[in-house]
């Protein structure tokens, strides 16, 4: 069987109203009506996803983890995560995404990526919201979708503006009271950039005493950080990174299993089975027939 190749989707994707601009937002049910031959295959993006439900019900994989849809549910996606929808016919709410540039050139200290759910990779997607929050943040998104259809003055500058708010309010509803009073910002910068040498680097290099000295800290120092701001190791992030593309070239790709492990940089197929297995309990041939019967 033939493997359908990814798709990765930037915002001229999703052209709306003439727009060329570095933002995007639409109510749920009209960006579906438009792009469900789109979005409703597995896909990725280069840009930062926000959505809403406020009606309806289904599922949002988001890297071979499966999450609940219903109202009240928000996803906050960042580049480059693969996901796709399963949902009912009366689905509805907000969805707006924009591009890093959009956000970090409007603030002049602020960086999208210092938000809590764009921070790591490895933090939740989902954010929950109960009844009283969900009234205000619907109100929020509603004013953001309402502002990019209509071309007042200054437009884009505004809807930078509602932007951030939102976030702010979004970022008190993923982060309890002691989960604030315990992070440690100046580590979660440490880590993202962490995550972005692994994310290019884990073909050639899986040794985390190799990623400290490309940061310049001691390896148990680097531990204490990620085991701070994610309850992980660095073995845990580079071991992560690895399984997950491993999953997305089984699915996505038209390699073979040994070519997959090449390309993965191992020598020995054995170890890598082995390696597969014990983290995730399947053999990548198993997991492969698995995944086409879900």
């Amino acid at each position: 069987m033939k493997k359908k190749t990814l798709p990765v989707y930037d915002i001229t994707s999703f052209k709306d109203l003439g727009n060329d601009s570095d933002f995007y937002a639409n109510d749920f049910r009209s960006h579906l009506q438009k792009n469900q031959g789109l979005i409703l295959l597995p896909h990725g993006h280069d840009f930062y996803l926000s959505v809403l439900f406020t009606g309806g019900s289904g599922t949002h994989e988001i890297e071979f983890n499966s999450y609940l849809i219903k109202p009240g549910s928000v996803f906050m996606l960042g580049p480059g995560q693969v996901h796709t929808w399963k949902l009912s016919d009366d689905i509805d709410g907000y969805i707006f995404f924009h591009s890093k540039e959009f956000y970090d050139l409007n603030f002049t200290y602020e960086k999208v990526d210092d938000y809590p759910f764009f921070c790591s990779l490895h933090n939740t997607p989902l954010i929950a919201l109960k009844k009283i929050a969900l009234k205000k943040i619907e109100s929020m998104f509603r004013d953001i979708v309402k502002e990019y259809q209509h071309n007042e003055l200054m437009k884009f500058k505004k809807l930078a503006s509602l932007v951030n708010i939102l976030y702010i309010e979004l970022s008190r509803e993923y982060l309890p009271q002691k989960m604030r009073d315990d992070q440690n910002l100046p580590y979660l910068a440490r880590v993202r950039q962490l995550e972005d040498l692994i994310n290019k680097n884990f073909v050639d290099i899986k040794s985390p005493g190799k990623y400290a000295r490309l940061m310049y800290v001691s390896e148990k120092h680097l531990n204490r950080m990620v085991k701070v701001s994610l309850n992980k190791t660095t073995s845990d992030l580079i071991t992560e990174r690895i399984i997950l593309e491993a999953k997305r070239m089984l699915v996505f790709s038209n390699k073979t299993i040994a070519e997959i492990i090449d390309e993965l940089g191992y020598t020995d197929s054995g170890y890598f089975f082995r390696f597969f297995k014990k983290k995730t309990a399947l053999t990548p041939t198993t997991f492969l027939e698995q995944f086409r019967k879900v």
